[in-house]
């Protein structure tokens, strides 16, 4: 009698010590715990279970980031003259743009350049940074191509806000980089293009011709390959 008593107290003090331990966030026991707990990777560690134990890769060649549209012109003084010579705003020139891009010029352009484009930001005026050329400068004579390319890749001590920026918010801020020229230089308001807002695409559709002769150019350019049956 006394031994089944024993046995029966170890039996709820063991049941007490389980329940005690379970939570209703975290359960009891987990089986194959590398199936649903990811592996904390250094970017840049070296690991065994990588190709040439290098956990940070470069995307595959020919593939295209969600979002991001290919630009033809290369980061050399000839690529910017092109651009300045031949890159056109696909964005039409609207309130609603001109609003945006002179919203988007306070942020990320206002501190250099000026609220008016002279080149008299905050951080010139601190001599934080120097040189900065008004955009009536007759010896840039900038044009919205070679804003756009500007921004796209930096130009001098101005770095890229090709991350900072999508495609259409670089072409609203050349908007209105373009409208501050003109009144820097005395000219007349420019009117607004009337567009038809229902027959607009959802993005610019140069950015999509863009890309779509750039897919078609890195295949045409790849050597064509046989398959075999084994």
């Amino acid at each position: 009698m006394r031994s089944l008593f024993y046995k029966s107290l170890v039996v709820i003090l063991l049941a007490g010590f389980l329940v005690s331990c379970a939570g209703k966030d975290k359960p009891n026991y987990q089986y194959f715990p590398d199936m649903y707990k990811p592996v904390g990777y250094e970017t840049y560690g070296e690991y065994d279970i990588f190709v040439n134990q290098q956990e940070a890769k470069l995307p595959v060649e020919g593939t295209v980031p969600r979002g991001w549209m290919p630009y033809d012109y290369p980061d050399t003084p000839e690529g910017r003259a092109d651009a300045k010579a031949n890159l056109e705003n696909p964005l039409p020139r609207t309130e609603e743009n001109l609003i945006e891009g002179k919203a988007l010029y306070t942020i990320y352009c206002a501190v250099c350049h000026g609220d008016n484009g002279e080149g008299k930001g905050i951080l010139v005026e601190r001599e934080k940074i120097l040189g900065v050329p008004s955009y009536d400068d007759a010896g840039r004579a900038i044009t919205q191509g070679s804003v756009y390319h500007a921004m796209y890749y930096g130009l001098n001590t101005m770095g890229s806000y090709a991350v900072q920026t999508d495609e259409k918010e670089r072409w609203q801020i050349a908007h209105y980089v373009m409208k501050l020229k003109n009144e820097l230089e005395g000219g007349e308001e420019m009117a607004f293009e009337e567009v038809d807002e229902d027959a607009m695409p959802n993005k610019t559709s140069a950015g999509v011709m863009r890309a779509q002769q750039h897919m078609e150019s890195n295949q045409a350019t790849q050597p064509e390959t046989s398959t075999t049956n084994n």
